[in-house]
């Protein structure tokens, strides 16, 4: 059998990105489960607690996150083939500060792997007191939550030149394009609200909606539809 073309099979790479996608989507969903039952807002002794007696939940939510990031990685790879047609140049720069932003959240994610650390027993921590070591665990997880804030930074900009690329493309919807940009500026918001006025953020909880309403909605018409062939076949062919 003749390998597959990259050239006549753009919705095989379709398909395999809703996919990616969709697990994408649900390993993010446990992350934030797992995270949101274990921290207690302000309290590092009972954030501490919680993390010692689900200890198990969190390792695993680690490596769910782990594994969300490679499926991040082969995207980039499917957004580059899928769009390459539009604007090799504003892709590429798009594929570029995707993978940035990987490198960054996976630098966070080592944080949530680190909370663990001072909860361990190990002798060497007799040199500090339960206060310390408790300390120690909830900044870990404070430091996750400012490192994926920094990584959504590359990522909104990623889908501010994405959702361009979708909107020019002619066979994917103008409105999944517009969709992606106002997932990005949503990101964009809500990291630098965090950044540079952290009490505000509070004010804007509903902020990432929109990203979500718009990589489920990419997600489902990869999945159902994927992109016209024609159209993407003409575009490909042309100078």
């Amino acid at each position: 059998m003749p390998p597959r073309s990259v050239d006549t099979s753009p919705q095989f790479y379709a398909r395999v990105g809703g996919a990616l996608y969709l697990a994408l989507i649900g390993l993010g969903v446990y992350l934030q489960i797992v995270i949101g039952r274990v921290v207690v807002s302000g309290d590092a002794a009972a954030t501490s607690a919680n993390l010692v007696a689900m200890e198990s939940q969190w390792r695993l939510a680690v490596a769910c996150e782990l594994l969300a990031l490679a499926c991040v990685t082969a995207l980039a790879m499917i957004y580059y083939v899928l769009l390459r047609p539009v604007n090799r140049e504003l892709n590429l720069l798009a594929t570029f500060l995707r993978m940035v932003g990987i490198a960054v959240e996976v630098m966070a994610t080592l944080s949530l792997a680190t909370a663990l650390f001072p909860l361990g027993g190990s002798t060497y921590l007799a040199a500090f007191t339960p206060d310390q070591l408790h300390a120690m665990a909830y900044l870990a997880i404070k430091s996750h939550g400012h490192g994926y804030a920094i990584a959504l930074i590359f990522f909104g900009l990623t889908f501010l030149f994405h959702g361009r690329l979708i909107f020019r493309s002619g066979y994917l919807p103008k409105v999944l394009g517009l969709l992606i940009q106002i997932a990005g500026i949503a990101y964009l918001i809500n990291s630098f609200t965090l950044l540079l006025a952290p009490a505000a953020q509070s004010r804007i909880p509903l902020i990432l909606a929109p990203a979500f309403v718009a990589e489920l909605s990419l997600c489902l018409w990869l999945l159902a539809k994927g992109v016209n062939l024609e159209k993407w076949q003409a575009l490909q062919r042309a100078p």
